[in-house]
């Protein structure tokens, strides 16, 4: 692709419930919820990360935005020449912003759309351009279960500046799917196909779809959570992250725990449950004693930090330390990344770079094995 004009929309509000514990950032009520409860939104940090591999480029190259926090101030900001061809209706914008400026930058000229935001976004793309125009989607949302995004910032900057260098770049078509977000802040995951989008494919940096299916390895899952338990210390305050296989280990405990929020336990009982990142760190910094996490990745696209566990901010990550990690997947559920590396996608460059390396996975009961967990920074 030859690409002199970039539009580039940004959902200024997307993943902005994340961090709040809200399992998504779809409506007014939503973000308002979650800004009272202390979130900052992210999106616009997550665009310049982005365009950050555009900048030798921008004397060549023409932003095509919508005015305000939907575009034009990252872009600006990043020194880019921008036209700005419309503006938000509403503020806060809503999703019918993000279809008419994906319509009318599309008009405008553009070669490409980049968009910043997570599913809903991605469905607002396919509602507007179908499958026939060239996006690549930048992930700031709290649920990332399509294959159209990069899988970090900087990894979709890396794509766009292949792009830009006249590197043979292929274009194929990604599912996109969302879920209820009622359904999921109840506990119940209900994927959805709305559709393709035609997006920028280059080796490992584009996420693979969210594998929904139930594990069917009970046996290994429940070795798993035997191993945890066995070794829990009374003294210590455990974080434990969503996922069916963290919950094997709230349940071994006797505890019921969230299968899609963050919960605290302490010797052996639930302390609290479903709690929010400013809620984590009040907790960290009350508890006289040694404080871990526990973590397992997201079959299939191998995210272990960053995708629907944004609970675990930079400042939560930075206060328990790398070393207080414990990661837990099956061995099938990592023999499925087909030797991609697990993904850590923090929003803070220099932490995921930092804990960038080797990182220890129980997979079974006294089983365990080393396994790569990257930034993302695959060139």
């Amino acid at each position: 692709m030859n690409i002199k004009k970039l539009g580039l929309i940004i959902n200024p509000w997307a993943g902005v419930g994340g961090p709040a514990g809200l399992k998504g950032s779809d409506g007014a009520d939503t973000v308002a919820q979650a800004l009272a409860a202390g979130s900052e939104p992210q999106a616009h940090k997550r665009a310049a990360t982005a365009l950050t591999a555009l900048q030798p480029f921008a004397g060549q190259l023409e932003i095509l935005c919508f005015a305000g926090n939907m575009g034009e101030l990252v872009a600006e900001e990043g020194g880019f020449t921008t036209r700005v061809v419309g503006a938000a209706a509403t503020d806060p914008s809503t999703p019918e912003d993000s279809e008419r400026a994906a319509q009318t930058i599309r008009d405008a000229g553009a070669d490409l759309i980049i968009f910043v935001g997570g599913d809903g976004t991605a469905r607002n793309m396919v509602n507007a351009l179908g499958d026939n125009f060239p996006v690549l989607g930048i992930p700031a949302g709290v649920k990332m279960h399509s294959a159209c995004f990069a899988i970090s910032p900087r990894a979709g900057g890396e794509v766009l500046r292949r792009l830009l260098t006249g590197q043979l770049v292929d274009l194929h078509e990604h599912e996109v799917r969302d879920i209820d977000e009622k359904s999921f802040r109840e506990g119940r995951v209900s994927t959805r196909y709305y559709g393709e989008l035609l997006v920028p494919e280059e080796g490992h940096f584009l996420q693979a779809v969210k594998n929904a299916g139930r594990e069917v390895e009970e046996l290994a899952v429940a070795d798993i959570a035997a191993d945890i338990v066995e070794d829990l210390d009374p003294q210590t305050l455990y974080i434990v992250g969503p996922g069916s296989t963290t919950l094997a280990v709230l349940s071994e405990l006797g505890c019921d725990g969230t299968l899609l929020g963050v919960d605290l336990v302490r010797d052996g009982e639930l302390v609290a449950e479903d709690v929010s990142a400013p809620e984590i760190e009040r907790a960290i910094a009350a508890h006289d004693g040694p404080v871990k996490i526990i973590l397992t990745a997201i079959g299939g696209q191998g995210h272990l930090i960053g995708r629907g566990n944004q609970q675990f901010s930079p400042a939560v990550l930075r206060s328990v330390g790398r070393d207080n990690l414990i990661v837990v997947a099956t061995k099938t559920k990592i023999t499925e990344l087909g030797g991609r590396p697990l993904l850590v996608d923090s929003g803070d460059a220099e932490l995921d770079e930092h804990w960038s390396g080797f990182i220890r996975v129980v997979t079974g009961y006294r089983d365990a094995i080393l396994y790569p967990l990257s930034n993302g920074d695959l060139s």
